[in-house]
């Protein structure tokens, strides 16, 4: 949300009040540093232990007197986090319109991703301006029945981010230990995939790593306690494997730019690598980015150690399978995104 907060404050028509809940303060602060956006509101919402009910009943709670305070317009949310969702219903519960960032994306599976899947379609049900990134997330919106005329194609705010980030002059740490090695960047946090599955995926990159001696991986470990030591158990103790902590934004979106091949079970770097033309496996058995598969950028995986395994060291070995995926084209934006939800914003709320 941050390059469209700075767009947003740009303009002389419309007033932004920024809100965040407070949860990863540690990484949230980097973030709104980097993007120089300083929010009006902190819910404070993180505690040890918690769970999707302490989320959600903070934010709802805590966005019910923010809302009465500023009586806002229209409530802008992001994809299919709890955060989004919950300030949604709860500017609902007030009558107030809901404008949703990155609108259209499905599985149609509510417990893959979970709870993402079902955040996401909560919102389209109350979102009245939808803000979608390609034409197969409006025609998602469409096959629910969501009213052609709130639906706008703009592309995805997170390539507006990653073309502000990106530098070959970036340095850090990571990539002097990684120089002259094809790197592997590793992301892997999803609630459906600890346990087992999770295991699975990091014996795999393992295997990869200690098969060819030109390969190094970094993983960015999530803060969660189980992801944490899950990837100590699987990972540590190889000298060409780094667990580091989480790394800034710019940081990490140098390390992808800088990596030979991304395995990830994220979202949103679904969208980033492609852009930056590097091939993706995703460790999930469903995407809601089903453009990049029907491109050629993204290759799902799921979550077995053979298949990982399998489908990593073909693009490790093959040279045509892995230019076939680089050199693929990215459906997801062009960086000008949040500019193109700035004027639509003000052409509607300006003309009431």
């Amino acid at each position: 949300m941050c390059p469209l907060v700075l767009e947003l404050k740009k303009s002389r028509k419309l007033e932004t009040v920024v809100c965040v809940t407070g949860q990863h303060k540690e990484m949230l602060r980097q973030v709104l540093d980097i993007f120089q956006v300083e929010p009006d509101h902190d819910l404070e919402v993180m505690k040890p232990g918690q769970d999707l009910y302490d989320i959600t009943s903070s934010v709802l709670l805590g966005m019910r007197e923010i809302y009465k305070k500023e009586q806002p317009d229209v409530v802008l949310v992001h994809g299919d986090t709890s955060t989004a969702y919950a300030s949604a219903v709860a500017a609902f519960y007030q009558q107030i319109r809901v404008g949703h960032v990155e609108a259209g994306l499905r599985t149609n599976n509510l417990y893959s991703p979970f709870p993402e899947e079902f955040n996401r379609q909560g919102i389209g049900i109350l979102s009245t301006l939808n803000f979608a990134p390609t034409e197969t997330a409006k025609e998602n919106l469409l096959h629910e029945g969501k009213d052609p005329s709130t639906i706008y194609v703009t592309g995805n705010t997170g390539i507006d981010a990653l073309f502000t980030t990106v530098r070959e002059d970036f340095s850090h740490p990571v990539f002097e230990w990684a120089a002259g090695s094809r790197l592997l960047a590793i992301t892997a946090h999803r609630r459906e995939n600890l346990g087992e599955p999770m295991h699975e995926m990091f014996r795999a990159i393992r295997r990869i790593v200690e098969e060819f001696d030109d390969v190094k991986a970094v993983y960015p470990v999530h803060l969660n306690p189980v992801v944490r030591q899950i990837a100590d158990e699987e990972l540590s103790g190889c000298d060409r494997i780094r667990l580091v902590e989480p790394m800034t934004v710019d940081a990490f979106h140098n390390l992808l730019h800088r990596s030979y091949l991304i395995l990830t079970d994220s979202g949103g770097i679904q969208e980033e690598a492609p852009s930056l033309g590097k091939p993706v496996l995703v460790m999930r058995y469903t995407t809601e980015r089903p453009e990049g598969v029907a491109a050629g950028t993204l290759k799902l995986v799921g979550t077995d150690e053979s298949t990982i395994y399998e489908s990593c060291r073909e693009l490790l070995t093959d040279e045509k399978a892995y230019q076939k995926m680089s050199e693929a084209v990215n459906p997801y934006g062009d960086g000008h995104a949040s500019e193109r939800i700035r004027s639509i914003l003000e052409e509607v709320l300006c003309k009431e």
